[in-house]
């Protein structure tokens, strides 16, 4: 048997040692029987190209997958009856679309009297058109003059509207950018401007519009006002709060070596937050195409909008979608043309152009 363990006193007397009391067993976790749950959320991992071309396009096949379902299957949503045939019914015409109620009494009404019975299909109401409708007639638009003698032509609509929208936010960067910049590298230059464009950004562009006519009159020149002030105030703040993410590292450096003032901003801070800056005015561009609609209903009736108008007073809804999905069209192939743009302009910083 093992002797007792002693420890030495200091006067030199052996003592028996304390008892050292064992550790509690540790509590082990029995397995899970089958397979173990994953976590859908986690730590971000770039997608796999393929994964990242699939998901891409399913994001566009499910609405439209939705959009074909309803318009296709008429035990979804069909509310309405297409007369085909109006039979002996007076007020009834080929093509037009009644309540299922009303076309249900007319044939009810029909058989009783022993007259011809009107005959009809399901159908949606006429704001929502078929995919099949809405490409006829974005090719249509973009190839072929209005039937209409007083409508106006697609492509030449979209070309007023592009322009409107390229002089409002050029004049908006013009002041913007700069401002930006100086607010965020500047706490002086920020109080004094900063609390002013809060209160501004907050009282809608559109409620400007009769003061702008009254000032630059009835064509362009208040629509493209509009685009400036939808865009330049969010736009000083946006570029601002970017300015402050600099490194304050990297300016305390560029002091000690001498840089000051316009220098430090031009030299130091501009290049560095460039990349972030270029992305800011992407997402900022989206926002002047979002105030174009409005601005150009101030004054004359200009551009896209007022296709889409004149085309929905027509009933011709399908022609408005397709003047929508032009919109949105031009505004990707936008976007991504500038993202290409930024790649190659800021290749050190691909993430941020």
């Amino acid at each position: 048997m093992r002797a007792p363990q002693t420890r030495r006193r200091s006067d030199g007397d052996a003592a028996p040692a304390e008892a050292v009391a064992p550790l509690p067993p540790v509590a082990t976790v029995p397995p899970v029987a089958g397979r173990a749950r994953r976590s859908w959320v986690g730590v971000a991992r770039p997608l796999s190209p393929r994964r990242r071309l699939t998901l891409t396009l399913l994001s566009f096949l499910l609405p439209l997958g939705l959009w074909a379902a309803v318009s296709y299957l008429p035990f979804l949503w069909h509310p309405l009856i297409e007369v085909t045939e109006p039979g002996d019914v007076a007020w009834m015409e080929p093509g037009m679309r009644v309540p299922r109620a009303a076309f249900s009494e007319e044939v009810a009404a029909a058989q009783g009297a022993g007259t011809a019975v009107p005959e009809g299909r399901a159908a949606n109401p006429v704001y929502l058109p078929a995919p099949h409708e809405v490409a006829v007639a974005f090719w249509t638009t973009l190839t072929a003059p209005p039937p209409q003698r007083d409508a106006i032509w697609l492509p030449a609509s979209l070309w007023h509207s592009i322009q409107i929208i390229f002089w409002g936010f050029t004049l908006s960067s013009l002041v913007g950018v700069p401002l930006g910049v100086l607010c965020g590298a500047q706490p002086t230059v920020a109080r004094l401007t900063e609390p002013v464009i809060e209160f501004v950004r907050y009282l809608p562009a559109p409620a400007f519009g009769a003061l702008m006519v009254a000032i630059l009159g009835i064509y362009d020149g208040p629509k493209i006002a509009i685009i400036v002030i939808g865009t330049f105030f969010q736009q000083v703040l946006v570029i601002a709060n970017t300015t402050r993410r600099v490194d304050p590292l990297l300016v305390e450096a560029a002091l000690t070596m001498g840089s000051r003032n316009l220098r430090l901003i031009r030299r130091v801070i501009v290049p560095a937050v460039l990349p972030q800056i270029y992305r800011d005015q992407r997402i900022l561009l989206g926002w002047a195409w979002t105030y174009l609609i409005v601005a150009e209903l101030i004054g004359t009736s200009s551009g896209i909008t007022f296709f889409i108008t004149q085309q929905a007073r027509y009933q011709h809804f399908d022609n408005v979608y397709a003047a929508i999905l032009v919109i949105g069209l031009v505004g990707i192939a936008t976007d991504i043309a500038l993202a290409l743009i930024g790649r190659r302009l800021f290749p050190y910083a691909r993430a941020e152009a």
